[in-house]
């Protein structure tokens, strides 16, 4: 069977977790940020996972993950 591409795309926005969860960063923090107040920006910082119905989609843009 010849290897699948892996989506460079998601590969650079997706890590696995231990546990095999995906983990993703938080929307809506590269730019016009003057306008957002300071603990929106905070609450955007961390990591989150991605969703339940998601996760197939992503598992399948990253086949060796």
């Amino acid at each position: 069977m010849p290897k699948i591409k892996t989506n460079r795309a998601a590969a650079k926005r997706f890590k696995i977790t231990a546990s095999g969860k995906f983990k993703r960063g938080q929307s809506h923090k590269r730019h016009i940020l003057t306008k957002k107040d300071s603990k929106r920006k905070l609450h955007l910082r961390p990591h989150t996972t991605v969703a339940a119905v998601d996760t197939p989609a992503v598992a399948r843009m990253l086949p060796y993950a």
